[in-house]
């Protein structure tokens, strides 16, 4: 049944929010202040039409915008959206009292993203292999994206023919792409098990393509050249699959913001590390501390930091921070601490942080919520925020990252 509805606001995925009779209900793709119709299913509809629009909705970039489930909100002008993202760190800061200024968005350019989780599978009618519509199974072959790196777009037939040659199984698969400075790193899962004949044609595709890297269920297959990236003065080559930054200059500000509020610390201890993203740069200024649960990762890191020129000490530790963080004892061997937890944030550790003694902490999320949470545990604990800035990292998504700068008087030891 279609039917006629006031959009009040945004909601945090980036719906249009309707209230109804002490509820709500959640339109994509519509803005605040239109009247559309839209198909009703409990508290979700479907846009039909927009009946009044709004004067902040402008021409979607993409061709598949509403059709593939990657972008949420292509159709707002870029200045509300904008303050739409800076609004969501804002509000979660709110809803755990938190009442703080939050910072202007750092914006994300179009086209520079490096990183693509694909789906792909084999059907009768070929290989397909894009994104999946939103709320959806239902695959959307990706013929453009104005999101990615241009190298990829452009690459689209190449990787598309290599995840063709791989394919052991008529199930969706993941197909991880990451654009590396030596060439592309492909991650592919659950794409069945490699027979000696697709090892052979995978092997002398990747080759012939120039691409650095294949690796199937975390099994290097191919290797021609090792994917690089460069994090500071040193380069490492991440694991196979293993978390990386989507867009380079979301990675430096971020980088830039940490090492700038950790200056004045001589040794750092720089908590999931992972690979090195901020260990390694800190290296340039303070000894470096890190600590990771991925051992690949933190192989990867130490290997960098032995290569790498004009650095100083960084040592790493194997550590599950979420099953046993770093006690406070243990932190106040540290003047400065960096933490950049998976989406579940860093409850527990950041209860040790409370009670630590470490006057500078740098905190980095991607889940607004959780940190919030995390900040409130480190404010009831004696800390001072002193900035929180957000930084666009999936452009037209509803996910926003964010970096927290945090102070406590220091006492003499």
């Amino acid at each position: 049944m279609t039917t006629r509805f006031e959009i009040a606001r945004l909601g945090a995925h980036g719906d249009g929010v309707v209230d109804a009779n002490g509820g709500h209900i959640f339109i994509p793709f519509a803005l605040p202040g239109e009247t559309v119709t839209a198909a009703r299913e409990k508290d979700r509809a479907q846009l039909i039409s927009v009946i009044e629009s709004s004067p902040q909705r402008v021409e979607p970039t993409c061709r598949h915008f509403t059709e593939c489930g990657g972008c949420a909100i292509q159709h707002l002008e870029d200045l509300a959206y904008r303050d739409w993202k800076r609004g969501l760190v804002a509000l979660a800061l709110k809803a755990r009292g938190i009442d703080f200024p939050v910072g202007e968005l750092i914006a994300c350019p179009p086209h520079s993203r490096r990183r693509a989780a694909f789906t792909a599978r084999n059907t009768e009618t070929g290989l397909h292999l894009g994104y999946n519509k939103a709320f959806s199974h239902t695959l959307v072959d990706i013929e453009e994206c104005p999101v990615l790196l241009p190298s990829i777009v452009e690459a689209a037939g190449t990787l598309r023919h290599l995840a063709g040659i791989i394919a052991n199984t008529s199930k969706p698969f993941r197909f991880l792409v990451t654009a590396t400075e030596s060439g592309f790193d492909i991650a592919a899962a659950d794409c069945g098990k490699p027979t000696e004949a697709i090892r052979r044609a995978a092997t002398d595709f990747v080759i012939k393509s120039k691409i650095a890297r294949l690796s199937i269920d975390g099994e290097i297959i191919v290797e021609p050249v090792k994917p690089m990236l460069t994090f500071g003065a040193a380069t490492v080559t991440p694991p196979p699959g293993a978390f990386v930054q989507a867009v380079a200059e979301a990675e430096l500000a971020m980088a830039t913001l940490v090492a700038g509020h950790l200056r004045k610390a001589k040794k750092v201890a720089d908590l999931y590390s992972g690979s090195g993203t901020f260990s390694l740069r800190l290296a340039g200024n303070s000894e470096v501390h890190a600590v990771e649960g991925d051992g690949q990762a933190l192989a990867a890191l130490d290997r960098g930091f032995r290569f790498a020129n004009g650095l100083k000490r960084v040592t790493v530790e194997r550590r599950d921070l979420d099953r046993r963080p770093l006690t406070f004892k243990e932190l106040n061997a540290f003047d400065g601490i960096a933490f950049d937890p998976p989406r579940a944030g860093a409850e527990d550790q950041c209860k040790q942080i409370a009670r630590s003694d470490v006057p500078y902490v740098a905190a980095v999320s991607c889940n607004p919520a959780t940190l919030a949470r995390d900040l409130r545990i480190l404010i009831d604990g004696g800390y001072t925020l002193k900035a929180v800035t957000p930084i666009d990292q999936f452009l037209w998504s509803h996910h926003v990252e964010a970096v927290a700068l945090l102070e406590k008087p220091k006492k003499r030891r």
